[in-house]
C-alpha cells in the first residue's frame, strides 16, 4: 500500500531517471488532461510531499497521487510494459528513460506557481526538508476526533496512512478509538518520525524490523492471529471521519489500552 515512505522511493527513482531531461513525449490518459502537452521542456526535478508526487516540468507541475493501487513504472524506450496498457494514466518519455504511471488518481498539471493549490492543506512532512514537528504535534493534539482518525488525517501530518496508524498505535499501546486529547502525541510523533524515516532507506517496509512475507507488521492485515507480543487474537474493526471515509483498524486487546 503506498505510503508517504513509498511515495519518497518512487519520487526519488523518477528524480534519477527523469532530472535534466527533455521530454520526447508526454501524454496524459484522463479525460479532462488529455490536451495538455510539455513535449520538449525539460524536467527540473521529482519530488514528494506526503502521498502526492510533484514532477515540475519547464514552468509547469504535473500533479499526481498513488491512492490504494496506484505506481510508477520506469522502462528503457520501447521496453514492453510489465502491466496492462488500460491501466495507464501517464507517459513520460525523455531520450532514456520511459515512465509510466498505472492507476494514478488526481492527474493534474498547473503552473509550478500554483503548487499551493494542490498541496498547501498538507501538514508537516516527516520526510521534506521543511518537517516541523512543534507543528505536526499542535495539529495532531488539537484534532477532536479519535486517535486513529486524526493520524490519517493529512492536514495534521502528511504521509501516514492506515499501516502506519495501526502499527504506531500498537507500538504506543494506545486502542484506536481514544480520544486524541488523551494520547502523549508529542511521543506518538516523534516515533512515527523515526520510523518512517527509517522505512525510507529499505528496500521493505517493516515495524517489527523483521524482513519476509507476513513478519514485517504486529498488528496490520492481522485479524486473528496471535499477537505476536502477548498471543492474544488480534482484532479488526472500522473506524473513519464519516461512513465514506471509514478504514479497517487492527489492534490487540491485551497490548492496547
Amino acid at each position: 500500500m503506498p505510503e508517504g515512505d513509498t511515495v519518497f522511493q518512487t519520487a526519488r527513482r523518477l528524480d534519477a531517471a527523469l532530472r535534466g531531461h527533455e521530454l520526447t513525449r508526454f501524454e496524459l490518459r484522463v479525460p479532462r488532461a488529455a490536451t495538455i502537452e510539455l513535449a520538449g521542456q525539460t524536467v527540473r526535478e521529482v519530488v514528494p510531499r506526503g502521498k502526492h508526487l510533484l514532477m515540475r516540468i519547464g514552468t509547469s507541475t504535473f500533479h499526481s497521487h498513488l491512492r490504494m493501487d496506484g505506481t510508477w513504472r520506469i522502462y528503457r524506450p520501447g521496453e514492453k510494459w510489465r502491466h496492462p496498457a488500460f491501466k495507464v494514466r501517464a507517459i513520460v518519455v525523455t531520450d532514456t528513460t520511459e515512465a509510466v504511471g498505472v492507476d494514478l488518481a488526481e492527474v493534474k498539471v498547473v503552473p509550478t506557481r500554483d503548487e499551493h493549490e494542490l498541496v498547501g492543506h498538507l501538514g508537516p512532512d516527516p520526510l521534506a526538508a521543511d518537517w516541523d514537528a512543534a507543528e505536526a504535534v499542535r495539529r495532531l493534539g488539537s484534532d477532536p476526533r479519535s486517535i486513529h482518525v486524526a493520524l490519517l488525517d493529512q492536514r495534521n501530518v502528511a504521509g501516514f496512512g492506515n499501516e502506519y496508524a495501526a502499527e504506531l498505535l500498537f507500538l504506543r499501546g494506545i486502542l484506536p478509538e481514544t480520544p486524541t486529547e488523551e494520547v502523549d502525541v508529542a511521543t506518538l510523533v516523534d516515533l512515527g518520525v523515526r520510523t518512517i524515516r527509517a522505512n525510507r532507506d529499505r528496500a521493505d517496509r517493516t515495524f517489527t524490523g523483521q524482513t519476509g512475507r507476513g513478519r514485517t507488521d504486529w498488528v496490520y492485515g492481522r485479524a486473528n492471529r496471535p499477537c505476536r507480543r502477548c498471543g492474544t487474537l488480534i482484532r479488526t474493526g472500522s473506524i473513519g471521519a464519516d461512513p465514506t471515509r471509514e478504514r479497517v483498524t487492527f489492534w490487540c486487546p491485551n497490548c492496547q489500552r
